[in-house]
């Protein structure tokens, strides 16, 4: 259902924009229609300072709405790239098909979620990283090489 209402925010917030048109309308027209400025002000007030508070609403939840779907968008392109990333390496990967992402002193799971591992680190085949002597990432706890026990300190 939360889903079904996020569609509705872009809707909902043109509704709003043309509502509070509609209220600066009806207060401007009920200015018009009174002679004596003191007449005119509950009028102005009324539907000029609510309809602009509406317009605003309206216009913050179009914000909002193409903000989420540009959001989606780009992190629907983000999975796309990462999978064809992750394709295109899938041939580069040693012995055991085994990526991993190898900084200068530690290596991690692709999807380690330490800042140090995506700072530093570099796409490469389990092998290397084990050959360079890199220690294996405690927290994510990456696989370690057939027959070699992994070193978590």
């Amino acid at each position: 259902m939360n889903n079904n209402l996020g569609r509705l925010g872009g809707q909902l917030g043109v509704l709003l924009c043309l509502i509070g048109f509609v209220a600066i309308f009806l207060g401007w027209n009920g200015a018009a229609g009174k002679a004596l400025g003191s007449a005119q002000f509950p009028f102005l007030i009324s539907g000029g300072i609510s309809g602009l508070a509406i317009i605003v609403i309206g216009a913050a939840m179009l914000v909002v709405q193409n903000a989420r779907e540009d959001r989606a968008r780009l992190e629907a392109a983000l999975e796309r790239l990462t999978s064809a990333v992750e394709r295109q390496a899938a041939p580069a990967a040693g012995v055991n098909g085994t990526l991993v992402l190898a900084g200068t002193t530690s290596y991690h799971r692709l999807d380690c979620d330490l800042p140090a591992a995506r700072e530093e680190a570099h796409l490469v085949p389990l092998e290397e990283a084990v050959t360079r002597g890199i220690d294996p990432c405690r927290v994510c706890r990456p696989p370690a090489l057939p027959g070699r026990a992994a070193a978590y300190h």
